[in-house]
């Protein structure tokens, strides 16, 4: 599976602009010329979600009412599809609209039929930090690889995401003499059920990873879950109102990652408090190769890999690592490196910007 062509319309800093693609394609340009914004939109085919943005407005060129993003993807049985996605303000030509609209072929599509379609694994700078960072970005992580592999993963995200955003309203509402308790039985249900698939496949997928070896070391996943359940949202129920928000549950999770020590003779060791500077860059080597695996396994084909900007965060043994991942699969890089062309020792296709 490749992607052959994008076609940006009113993207970010692209008013209207074609990109197309070859087996591996290194974009260069100066800082700010929109590398990232090229990436961003085709992880946005692939995910339905922005990299950066927190709103869908932010995706939209200033002083633009609509934007699209449309690619087009070759499959491995030679057939072609096309993906898009149409991004607005909420409004257009005075009419209310969906600010995201998914297409395949030029037809409709919900997000969960949309994703997945375009197998794709990003690898940015701040991604440098997902070993000791927050373990928000861990919980990112793994959403980013699991919505991709399984569309059922991506529904239950999706519904639990916005039941969660429902029954923190209601809990706020009864703070404030607004609501009854009765009213979060509704919201507690779809919780408790879609958070439990979230939960079942994190611990697979962190399960997976530990049972993987490479050249670079041997490491082992503890899942930090915090598991919902109707007992422990009773038990929690007096701290919730007074907060105003859910205290346990899969938007809660986070996990450790160990190196195991070639002998076997000394304890793992936790990186996240132990692991040198080093030694945390190659366990997120190890986290990025075994979403590239995993997705392969899964979805019967080499995922794209997306590289952002990475090789001046890295050092001669790093960008070596990184260089092999993209071996047996399509990759789109960006830099400000012109040195970083001589890396590959194959023939690659150079976009200037």
């Amino acid at each position: 599976m490749r992607i052959a062509r994008i076609e940006l319309s009113n993207f970010r800093s692209y008013s209207k602009q074609t990109f197309h693609f070859g087996a591996t394609t290194i974009v260069v340009a100066a800082n700010g010329r929109g590398k990232t914004n090229l990436l961003e939109a085709i992880y946005l085919l692939s995910t339905g979600e922005s990299l950066r943005a927190g709103l869908t407005e932010e995706m939209i060129a200033w002083g633009s009412d609509i934007s699209q993003v449309m690619g087009i993807v070759e499959l491995p049985s030679g057939d072609v599809v096309s993906l898009g996605v149409v991004l607005t303000r909420g409004t257009y030509l005075g009419k209310r609209v969906a600010k995201r609209r998914y297409l395949v072929d030029q037809l409709p599509r919900t997000r969960g039929t949309f994703v997945g379609r375009l197998p794709a694994v990003m690898f940015r700078p701040e991604d440098m930090r997902l070993v000791e960072g927050n373990p928000s970005r861990r919980r990112q992580y793994m959403d980013e690889v699991l919505s991709v592999a399984h569309p059922d993963y991506a529904r239950a995200r999706t519904t639990y995401e916005a039941s969660l955003r429902r029954r923190n309203r209601v809990l706020d509402a009864i703070r404030e003499g607004e609501a009854t308790r009765a009213q979060l039985s509704f919201w507690d249900l779809s919780l408790v059920k879609n958070g439990n698939v979230i939960t079942d496949y994190r611990r697979a997928y962190l399960e997976y990873l530990s049972g993987i070896s490479t050249t670079f070391g041997q490491y082992q996943l503890h899942y930090d879950a915090s598991t919902i359940s109707p007992s422990r949202l009773a038990e929690h129920a007096d701290a919730e109102v007074a907060v105003g928000h859910t205290l346990v549950g899969p938007h809660k999770d986070d996990f450790i990652i160990e190196q195991v020590n070639e002998s076997k003779s000394e304890k793992a060791k936790n990186l996240m408090i132990y692991g040198s500077r080093g030694e945390q860059r190659l366990g997120v080597l190890f986290l990025k190769l075994g979403a590239l695996k995993y997705m392969e396994e899964k979805v019967k084909v080499a995922p794209i890999l997306l590289l952002d900007d990475i090789f001046s965060e890295l050092d001669e043994e790093h960008r070596a690592a990184v260089v092999k991942m993209t071996e047996g699969r399509q990759t789109i890089l960006t830099t400000a490196e012109e040195e970083v062309i001589a890396l590959f020792g194959r023939s690659v296709q150079v976009e200037r910007l």
